[in-house]
Formats: C-alpha cells, structure tokens, sequence
C-alpha cells in the first residue's frame, strides 16, 4: 500500500484522536497528522467532517472516515497486520459492545464528575462512573481486555488509563484508584507501559496545565 495518501485530522490531548494514532501505529501505517483549531474550524475539517465538524477524521486517498471507534474498525479490515478485533463473530460482538459502553457510560460521566460546579450532580456523575467502571473491572478476565494482546477494547480505554487519573488529580477526586479497581488499575499500568502505547500518548504536564486552566475559569465562573 505504498500508494496510500493517509492523513489524520486532530487535535494533540484528544483520547478519541490518540485511539486513531494508537490503530496507526499497530499496523504501522504512515500518515501525516493536520492539527486542528477546534475555535476556528478549517474549511478541511468542515469539508471531511461537515455533520459533525469534530475531530478525529481520517481521510485515506481522499475518502474521510469520522468517529474514532469507526475509524479504528476501518483500519483493522484496510490494513494488514496485527489484528485489533477478535475474528470470532460473537467476540467481535463483544468487543464492539464494551467499546461503545467506554463512550456511552464512562467518558461524559467521568467528565462531569470534574468538570461540574453544582455538587449534587457532581457526587450523581462520581456514582456513575464507579458502577461503569465496576461493570469492567468485572469484565477484564486476562491481561488486557482482548486476551493477552490489547484490542479494541483496550484502545477505546485509553480515556480510562490516561485521561480520568489526571482530571481526577485536578479536582482531587478519587474516581479510579487501585483500591477501588485492582484488576482495572493493574491493566492500566500495563496498558500505558506497552510501547505502541506510550508513542501515542500526549505529553502529560501540558495537558494536564490545560484541564487544570478549564477548572479554575470553571471554579471562577460560578463564584
């Protein structure tokens, strides 16, 4: 596929755009990386991605995929090597459903546990991401999600190893600890150690002086 033109439009510090990078880089795919300007939206963005104008977009010869957990599927059948979703069709099933669970009941939650003045919805969010996070600390049998290999499970965590432990400092919260979920912690650990990971992960202190400023005008703006 040496023909391939493959570009990746993101932003540095999205977990949705470092699942993308995190595909990329497990099949070895080369790309060239567009750094957006979610303020200013470019007209390539908005041309690729024009019903929901967010990043991550892949365009590969020209034809845009959106939506990280699209894209990451898209590049596990495009392209040869290792592979990120199980070949069996029920297992397939599965890891397609705890991907989407990752999206639906633990990143808005953990989200608002933060990045919320009123204390009542925040202790609602706090209890919602700890019986997300129990229903997979329940599920994780092996090493990772995917086996003794990570997969698209693991990938769509990423948010969960990297992400919640430093939005969680900022407000001195304990959404994901080790006494809380061993097993899931444990995997963390793991997860964020492999080196495919660790290429693709954001530079720590900047991100988390970006969150920590979002907080503080949060914590302003209500007083």
């Amino acid at each position: 596929m040496a023909q391939d033109d493959v570009k990746l439009l993101g932003v540095v510090g999205s977990p949705f755009v470092c699942r993308v990078q995190i595909a990329l880089k497990l099949k070895g795919v080369e790309y060239k990386f567009v750094t957006q300007d979610l303020q200013n939206k470019s007209e390539e963005l908005l041309k690729y991605n024009p019903i929901h104008k967010k990043v991550p977009v892949l365009v590969h010869n020209e034809r845009p995929i959106n939506e990280s957990l699209v894209i990451v599927e898209y590049i596990d059948e495009a392209w040869k090597g290792k592979s990120i979703l199980p070949t069996d069709p029920y297992q397939r099933a599965l890891a397609r459903f705890w991907a989407k669970f990752i999206d639906d009941k633990v990143f808005g939650a953990a989200w608002k546990s933060v990045f919320t003045v009123n204390e009542e919805e925040r202790e609602k969010n706090v209890k919602e991401t700890h019986e997300a996070l129990q229903f997979l600390e329940d599920e994780l049998k092996g090493k990772f999600f995917g086996g003794e290999e990570f997969g698209l499970v693991d990938i769509a965590a990423v948010y969960i190893a990297f992400w919640v432990p430093l939005i969680q400092e900022i407000a001195g919260l304990q959404l994901f600890t080790n006494e809380k979920f061993p097993k899931l912690y444990k995997w963390s650990q793991e997860f964020l150690s492999q080196p495919t990971i660790k290429e693709c992960l954001p530079p720590r202190d900047p991100i988390l002086a970006f969150f920590k400023g979002r907080y503080e005008s949060l914590l302003a703006s209500a007083k």
